[in-house]
């Protein structure tokens, strides 16, 4: 999916980015709604069986180990295309043609060329992944069964159930050590400047040095899987001479492929918008009658709307403080020389790339000691902490691309520093500084585990009231909320698009 989007361009690349990124902005909570929905008992996969005539009882597609791994996967991959995609789309093509001239053929251009230069992306996005799945709880708790317990759930039930902080402490700092030395592994071997983007026009030298680095296994396994694949595009190119069905053009397999891959990410929420109009009270498919019930239900119930309004303040708030840190930083690390920037970036990235329940818990504990637990205050800041990295990689990406002779010839006019970054770099990276306002906002409004170690007493944000009901009862209410939350994200990724594109034409 990844290859696709960054060698394509067009109406399909828009669209199935736009697939991509509303999967990767959706609620984790609501996507895992829909799962239980399709994996459940008379859910859509278990309904349409029986309509075909398979017993259906006798499997078991939900709350075990395969049903975890199927809701992680779907939650966790746009991340890995995103990540892969940041690296992929300053590959040039010229080298794939220069080896092409030389003789070598598709298989071989891709497995010996293009995936060693693609190799910093790849070992980026598995990293995120691997240290992301690591401390997930949500999927695994709603879609797991009693032996797919992981260990960012015992570290929630010491806090929530036990009241054994200690424990909790313990479990969650090894959880850090195991992190951290993934992390130096990883460093060792690509360096930590993939993971904020910073590639540059030197590609060769790059994968020059990862080249050295790779030992003489990964090497002959590259060149396997080369000849591997050219084997078998050989001998599917001589099934298809024989049978005589007409020739089929990779890019056409590739837009297949990229097209079940986008069903996959942006179609489970989808099955969501149908059941809030049921008349049914429980998570059963199909949807039967048609009702307005539960969407009502959500907008007269103080609960729901006092939790709605409370999650859009604060992520408003949020927003606001996390360009207020992040923009000036994004400054200083894009254009000052200072000592010790990469420990600095990645000082600030840590929220982002490390297990969110062990910031997290260090929250909890440093909250506790000066009063902000189950505050407005303390739980604003917990997130700006989470909101901070977006911003401060949005605006370093903006910075890059920015032509600071425009500055200068304004110095040169007579203007001073203030009327500079007034009248021209601010209008300039407006819509930078508008894309990490709105992806901030998504993010505080999404925030789960902040609003289960930070926040108290009556009031509660909307996750997490999604959370307390999905525990206790599940009825067609989520779906009529997580349908409303799913819309607004849809609306937030339009706004982003529409000021990309005003950029772009400006």
């Amino acid at each position: 999916m990844a290859y696709y989007l960054a060698t394509s361009s067009g109406r399909s690349k828009t669209i199935f980015l736009f697939g991509v990124l509303s999967a990767f902005w959706s609620s984790v909570l609501v996507r895992t709604f829909a799962w239980i929905l399709i994996l459940g008992r008379h859910g859509v996969i278990d309904e349409t069986m029986r309509v075909f005539g398979f017993d259906s009882h006798s499997w078991q597609l939900i709350y075990n180990s395969l049903s975890v791994l199927v809701g992680m996967s779907h939650a966790l991959m746009p991340l890995g295309i995103l990540t892969m995609l940041s690296v992929m789309q300053n590959i040039e093509s010229v080298y794939g043609r220069a080896a092409a001239t030389l003789g070598a053929s598709g298989p071989h251009v891709f497995w010996r060329i293009y995936f060693p230069m693609s190799l910093p992306g790849v070992a980026a996005a598995a990293l995120l992944i691997f240290v992301t799945a690591i401390g997930y709880f949500i999927t695994p708790t709603m879609l797991g069964g009693p032996k797919d317990v992981m260990i960012a759930q015992i570290i929630v039930q010491q806090i929530d159930q036990m009241l054994d902080f200690g424990f909790a402490g313990a479990v969650a700092v090894l959880l850090l050590v195991a992190t951290c030395v993934v992390f130096l592994i990883f460093d060792r071997m690509l360096g930590m400047a993939v993971l904020t983007g910073d590639t540059n026009s030197r590609n060769i030298d790059e994968v020059s040095r990862i080249r050295h680095r790779l030992n003489s296994l990964g090497r002959k396994l590259v060149a396997v899987a080369g000849w591997l694949s050219a084997y078998t595009v050989a001998i599917f190119h001589r099934w298809i001479k024989v049978t005589r069905v007409p020739s089929m053009n990779g890019r056409f397999v590739l837009y297949g492929l990229s097209l079940l891959v986008v069903a996959f990410l942006a179609g489970p929420s989808l099955f969501l918008i149908p059941l809030s109009f049921t008349s049914d009270t429980g998570f059963q498919w199909p949807p039967h009658g048609f009702s307005l019930q539960w969407y009502s239900e959500y907008f007269t119930s103080p609960i729901w709307i006092g939790a709605t309004l409370r999650s859009l303040l604060v992520a408003f708030l949020t927003s606001f403080f996390a360009l207020f840190l992040g923009v000036p930083a994004a400054f200083v690390l894009s254009r000052q020389n200072i000592y010790g920037k990469s420990a600095i970036i990645v000082l600030m990235l840590m929220p982002m790339i490390i297990p969110r329940i062990i910031v997290a818990l260090a929250l909890f504990y440093a909250f506790s000691k000066v009063g902000l637990l189950g505050t407005s205050t303390g739980l604003i800041l917990g997130h700006t902490v989470f909101a901070l990295p977006y911003v401060v990689i949005t605006m370093m990406a903006v910075l890059r691309t920015y032509d600071t002779r425009l500055d200068y010839a304004a110095y040169t006019m007579g203007a001073s520093k203030f009327a500079t970054f007034r009248y021209v770099t601010f209008p300039l990276m407006g819509a930078g500084i508008a894309t990490a306002f709105l992806f901030s906002f998504v993010q505080s409004f999404d925030e789960l585990t902040v609003a289960l170690f930070v926040n108290g007493g009556v009031t509660t944000t909307l996750p997490r009231q999604l959370w307390s009901e999905a525990l206790m009862n599940t009825t067609p209410t989520l779906a009529a909320v997580s349908t409303v939350i799913f819309l607004f994200v849809l609306v937030v990724i339009f706004g982003v698009e529409s000021i990309r594109r005003i950029r772009f034409k400006s």
